[in-house]
């Protein structure tokens, strides 16, 4: 009970942030989800870090490491930390520069106003919602499983607080943080949640490795010299192809629509700076300790039926009751940091770009429109919580996150540079790769649900010199020319059909690009002084 109550504690503490804020907000949309543009600097960097610190990075980590070993890191935090804040530095600050400029609050309604065309910002919308509802579904897989093992007394499997009613809290506190207190009261509950699991790794690995016999440098010694365990200490099983290809995930960061609205809401573009400086770090002190604890889980608690609660069954058998308490609260506020943006960006997104774009505001006024945005809060996150109650035991959190979400924004990615950086740039572009985007994802969940793990759906040649161009690999996702990740072909296809549209259709009018590429002034030449002569 005691790991319970605190995290409860904990939980009740949030939703006490969110009703204070709802008291200090004000009654109008730029409030309610840019909080009046006012975020500073340090509060910026902990609300963009916390939306991007979801169950992938704290749960998903940790249950990977211990199916693949400590590789994982090399494939998803090393990238992550270098790409991520290039992003920021290079995308995040001229959205900024251009939403104040011109009072964009999504990028919808930026794409919409580059390329001077409704539709496609509708078909963004749409496809950018079907893609973060996934990352929304890990968020509440990852606060039920929290909660369903540290409830768990014994491991008898019938934990306290089940798997159901876990992700049922969870999706509560989150709406009502959100519901009540919109991006105000997000980024104040970041101010304490990111504290909480930037310190919690330390503590976890600190801890547990005091409670090993023998200490932490044995136990990885011993991995190291048992053949049947080497791989979790070494890259053996991250083939080249693997490795590369999670190089483009972190691209997907600066197109998660929580991530540019967030971008949207800073104050100063200093505050961008102290973010890029910053976040290598934090990537550094989150997924290093979850790794190693993975890894160390496979070492010291052998076959687990559900991976990606390794991190919790450490705590339970490794931790004091009350320190495990306290550390699933830091693990809960990851889970919910990012829960509670995308819930706000997908609110936001629609009572921006859907219900005000197409004349709700005018019919139903300014205060409408904060109810239909916390309306359309409770919808999505009942569809996600039923989501994840039917998932949880067919996929894993890592599994769903990069098949679904990562690899669907990182192919989108290519949209946002050409908007930004290419003037030749057009709507039919941008067309043409969200639905190649769109198509992809459609057509490899077909794949996965129509195939078997080890099916070969195309090849060139045949025996040993045959190249699998696509196929299904041993854990049953969808490869591509003998190994690369479906990402591979999406985010260079997607560039391909943004270059190829573009250059055969009309560019945007004058008028638009003079707006968005306005003319460098030439410098005045001096007029030369009169010569008189003598």
């Amino acid at each position: 009970m005691i790991p319970v109550i605190v995290i409860l504690l904990y939980l009740a503490v949030i939703t006490l942030v969110g009703v204070v804020a709802f008291r200090r907000g004000k009654n109008n949309t730029e409030d309610f989800f840019l909080a009046s543009r006012s975020v500073g600097e340090m509060v910026f960097f902990l609300s963009i870090f916390a939306t991007n610190m979801t169950a992938f990075a704290i749960l998903g980590s940790s249950g990977q490491a211990y199916r693949q070993g400590i590789g994982i890191y090399g494939l998803m935090a090393s990238s992550s930390g270098l790409v991520i804040p290039l992003t920021i530095f290079l995308i995040g600050t001229r959205l900024w520069a251009l939403g104040k400029r011109f009072g964009h609050q999504t990028q919808v309604a930026f794409f919409r106003d580059r390329w001077e065309c409704d539709t496609i910002g509708t078909v963004i919308f749409v496809l950018s919602a079907v893609m973060l509802i996934p990352y929304m579904i890990i968020s509440i897989m990852g606060g039920g499983t929290v909660l369903a093992h540290l409830s768990d007394s014994g491991g008898t499997n019938t934990p306290l607080i089940p798997y159901w009613l876990g992700c049922a809290v969870v999706a509560v506190v989150v709406t009502l943080g959100v519901f009540l207190g919109g991006m105000r009261g997000t980024v104040w509950v970041n101010i304490l949640q990111t504290t909480l699991f930037l310190c919690f790794g330390a503590v976890a690995v600190l801890t547990i490795s005091h409670a090993l016999p023998g200490g932490f440098g044995e136990y990885v010694t011993r991995l190291a010299g048992d053949p049947k365990t080497s791989f979790l200490v070494t890259r053996e099983k991250m083939p080249p192809q693997t490795f590369w290809s999670y190089t483009l995930i972190p691209l997907s960061s600066i197109m998660f629509p929580h991530m540019a609205i967030m971008c949207f809401s800073a104050r100063k573009v200093t505050a961008f700076r102290r973010t890029v400086v910053l976040y290598p770090i934090a990537i550094l002190l989150i997924w290093l300790p979850c790794v190693f604890l993975g890894v160390l889980g496979a070492a010291t608690l052998g076959k687990v039926g559900d991976p990606d609660g390794i991190l919790l069954l450490m705590l339970e058998k490794y931790a004091p009751v009350w320190l495990a308490g306290i550390l699933g609260a830091g693990i809960i506020s990851a889970v919910m940091g990012s829960d509670a943006h995308q819930v706000l960006a997908l609110s936001t997104m629609f009572t921006k770009d859907i219900y005000q774009h197409y004349g709700g505001r005018e019919k139903y006024g300014e205060k409408a429109a904060v109810y239909f945005a916390r309306g359309f809060i409770i919808v999505v996150t009942v569809a996600a919580y039923v989501i994840a109650l039917e998932l949880k035991e067919k996929q894993g959190i890592f599994e769903i996150a990069v098949r679904y979400a990562f690899s669907g924004f990182a192919a989108m990615a290519p949209v946002m540079i050409a908007a930004l950086f290419w003037k030749r740039s057009t709507k039919w572009g941008a067309l043409a790769a969200t639905v190649f985007t769109a198509a992809c994802l459609l057509y490899f969940a077909v794949l996965q649900r129509t195939h078997r793990p080890g099916d070969v759906i195309w090849q060139i040649g045949q025996g040993t010199e045959a190249i699998k161009v696509l196929f299904l690999n041993p854990r049953g996702d969808v490869s591509f020319w003998n190994g690369f990740m479906t990402v591979v072909p999406m985010v260079f296809g997607s560039a391909f059909c943004m270059i190829a549209a573009s250059l055969v259709t009309r560019p945007p009018s004058q008028a638009s690009l003079d707006k968005y590429f306005p003319p460098r002034k030439q410098p005045s030449m001096p007029v030369p002084e009169p010569v008189h002569n003598a």
